[in-house]
């Protein structure tokens, strides 16, 4: 009873989208690497038992999730894809922005892993690499005498984190951090937490942003996950301090 009672409770999948996961378990199972070429469409009908009409919808499913390419032409076909980065972030997203994250929520993440990904960061950089680190914590040096230049200058300083992420040597660290990056920024904008010019946060985000960057140079692990501890406590204070002042003006007008 209970068992088909969750299984009711379940939405249903259209054919062509169950097709589409039976294909991509397909690839999994034969550890398809980006670029090996998918069969033809008759070899699918035939292997998943559906029309052709089921088939080339599923592909397009997979192709708008950009699991896999299509070519045309000589030499063409479908072959396995790769989903960017910046893709994968793009639909997680669309998924969060109806979760109504706050503040609390991104921040509860964000002070359990960048301190960590700072410290497993020290002393593995490049010359290149701190050097770029660096450029982004000393890009404004001077506090913000608009809006928009708040708002400007709240996007560097999220720039720098996601930076930041991209030299995780684990990827899925990486991952996670690049994307609170992004769904602040978002959050900033959208929620205008840029207004009014806070020079407080920008003196403190910027300072432990640039020790930061000298910790990782010295390969001193301790001290960069505690400057960056620290950044995370700071920031999530001052920016729920500034969300409050901006929701009591709203109130007042």
């Amino acid at each position: 009873m209970d068992g088909s009672n969750k299984q009711s409770d379940r939405p249903r999948r259209s054919r062509p989208v169950r097709v589409a996961e039976e294909i991509k378990q397909w690839v999994v199972e034969r550890d398809l690497k980006k670029g090996a070429k998918l069969p033809n469409e008759a070899a699918m009908i035939q292997t998943f038992g559906v029309s052709k009409g089921t088939v080339r919808e599923a592909m397009r499913i997979l192709e708008a999730q950009g699991l896999i390419v299509t070519r045309t032409g000589p030499g063409g076909g479908s072959f396995v894809g790769e989903v960017s980065a910046h893709r994968a972030r793009s639909l997680l997203a669309n998924y969060f922005y109806f979760q109504e994250l706050s503040l609390a929520d991104i921040y509860q993440m964000r002070k359990l892993l960048e301190p960590e990904l700072a410290a497993d960061l020290a002393g593995t950089l490049t010359p290149t690499q701190l050097d770029e680190l660096q450029a982004l914590a000393e890009r404004h040096p001077e506090p913000a005498r608009t809006a928009e230049e708040e708002k400007e200058q709240h996007v560097s300083s999220l720039a720098f984190h996601s930076r930041l992420s991209e030299f995780a040597d684990n990827r899925l660290l990486g991952f996670v951090i690049g994307f609170m990056a992004r769904i602040l920024r978002e959050m900033t904008v959208y929620r205008r937490l840029y207004e009014p010019p806070n020079h407080a946060l920008w003196e403190r985000g910027r300072r432990h942003q640039i020790d930061l960057v000298a910790a990782l140079r010295e390969g001193d692990a301790d001290k960069a996950r505690a400057i960056m501890a620290s950044h995370m406590a700071g920031a999530e204070e001052m920016m729920v301090a500034q969300e409050a002042q901006i929701r009591r003006q709203f109130m007042a007008e």
